[in-house]
């Protein structure tokens, strides 16, 4: 699919992963983050199929996605452009705020609560520089409580080994070019690969499986943005061949490589309003 003119995307800088974004028409195909993707519309009508009905969201509304929940994007009646900010934060940062409570969910994917809307904004506010230190762990202590406020409370997770599923995610990312198994992870932590399964899902939103092929498709984004060939990153990031990268990009980001790095390519021409 080629990259339409009236499309872009612009990364801001950082330790988190903050965009914004203007699509025009069916945006994004059907697909899962293993992240919560939080963020907020801010022209036109923003759209998407989420856990079995079609949403909507206005300007200043907030979008709540679940991990590994699949959706996908569009102009609201499937014509015209929308704009929105979007925050990718990974549910084992929430969890650890919350004390190991379980991941707070939002009904229906759009609210307009004061807290949580408060919460979004001191995260995206601002897109031209980073947020570190202090002020992004602040942001982020204050989002997990709005979001818990929203979703009504969390229960307490129970017991899990945080320890074997942070061991076997730093595990993965150090081998996102070999071969993986459960079996594998299993030797590394010492901890039953199916209780370890569980453990993983419950801790980092996705199981471990989906966890290496997300950041595998992360390192291979990068190397799409420093000029390397889409086979060539196929072949570095562990990837079978270059159709099984494809397959696995548009499943993870709703738009295949092309047309993500077409709009990536012309962020340029686009300035982020403070």
């Amino acid at each position: 699919m080629p990259a339409r003119t009236a499309d872009w995307l612009v990364r801001a800088p950082g330790d988190i992963e903050r965009i914004e974004a203007r699509f025009s028409g069916a945006a994004f195909a059907p697909h899962r983050h293993d992240t919560y993707a939080i963020g907020v519309t801010l022209e036109g009508v923003q759209g998407f199929d989420y856990r079995g009905a079609a949403r909507q969201s206005l300007p200043g509304q907030m979008v709540v996605l679940h991990p590994d929940e699949l959706h996908d994007g569009r102009a609201g009646g499937g014509e015209g452009t929308f704009r929105y900010r979007t925050a990718y934060v990974s549910p084992a940062v929430i969890q650890d705020i919350l004390g190991g409570c379980g991941l707070p969910f939002v009904a229906g994917g759009v609210c307009g609560d004061p807290r949580l809307s408060a919460a979004v904004w001191a995260l995206l506010g601002d897109l031209e520089r980073p947020l570190a230190g202090l002020e992004l762990q602040d942001a982020l202590y204050d989002l997990a409580r709005a979001l818990q406020a929203v979703a009504g409370g969390a229960r307490p997770l129970g017991p899990h080994n945080r320890q074997a599923a942070a061991r076997s995610r730093d595990y993965i990312e150090a081998n996102l070019e070999n071969s993986l198994s459960l079996e594998d992870l299993e030797r590394v932590t010492g901890h039953d690969r199916w209780r370890l399964s569980r453990d993983f899902r419950a801790m980092f939103g996705a199981s471990p499986y989906r966890y290496l092929i997300l950041r595998r498709l992360d390192r291979a984004r990068d190397m799409l943005l420093a000029g390397v060939s889409g086979a060539q990153a196929a072949h570095g990031c562990g990837f079978s061949d270059q159709s099984h990268f494809c397959r696995q990009f548009k499943k993870a980001f709703g738009l295949t490589p092309e047309a993500w790095l077409g709009a990536m390519r012309r962020a340029h021409d686009h300035s982020i309003p403070a």
